[in-house]
């Protein structure tokens, strides 16, 4: 059984607010830990208040609280890729990328080059779109560092797209009645859809700005 096997069992009896923010912490980070796993499974014990009293031992749990909690775990993680993107520096990130400590963190080099292409060709507003793209969510943090992006701008994109992101899987994790293939299937195909929307709602709004100023 491999490490993160034995985190979901773990997981799966003590799931709370706090074991929710932590394991979201680590998803957001350099470590590679679906949130797949962590909030949909927070969002069907909520939905059965019963065995919710059974698996976190006192309270049941709240939906509504669920993302708030795991959003503000993804903004933590979030901030760690940030500082240390900015303390460490480029050439140093890239040389731990492709560094055994590095690939066994399923990190490389290409993959670092490919979240900071995305940052580079989308703005900073990537650090909102990148967070509902399988891929790019954990280390879009990172070109925002490197590039010094306005800490303000990067924590207020970063907390849009992680929340969008943990009200789908936790909509889905509801009524998806715990089914981790249902979880998997959906949780993509609506990340796709929403980044759609997203895509489009920008381009109107930049469309709109662009008529205004030349009207004026």
């Amino acid at each position: 059984m491999s490490l993160i096997d034995n985190v979901i069992t773990w997981y799966s009896t003590h799931i709370n607010y706090a074991s929710i923010t932590a394991l979201m912490t680590i998803e957001s980070s350099f470590i590679p830990f679906p949130s797949e796993v962590v909030i949909p499974p927070a969002a069907f014990v909520a939905s059965q208040p019963q065995s919710a009293l059974a698996v976190t031992g006192s309270y049941p749990l709240d939906v509504l609280l669920i993302i708030v909690f795991g959003t503000v775990g993804a903004l933590l993680g979030a901030i760690i890729n940030y500082g240390l993107s900015v303390w460490l520096g480029r050439p140093i990130i890239y040389k731990f990328a492709d560094s055994r400590v590095g690939h066994l963190l399923l990190l490389s080099g290409e993959k670092i080059q490919k979240a900071e292409t995305y940052f580079n060709d989308h703005g900073k507003v990537s650090t909102f779109i990148g967070r509902l793209i399988p891929g790019i969510r954990q280390l879009i943090s990172i070109p925002a560092g490197l590039s010094r992006m306005h800490f303000g701008q990067f924590l207020l994109y970063t907390f849009l797209g992680a929340f969008i992101w943990n009200t789908i899987l936790a909509v889905i994790g509801y009524v998806a009645n715990g089914q981790m293939d249902i979880i998997k299937k959906y949780s993509h195909e609506l990340s796709i859809a929403i980044l759609v929307i997203a895509v489009l709602a920008i381009a109107y709004l930049v469309f709109k700005h662009l008529l205004s100023a030349k009207k004026k």
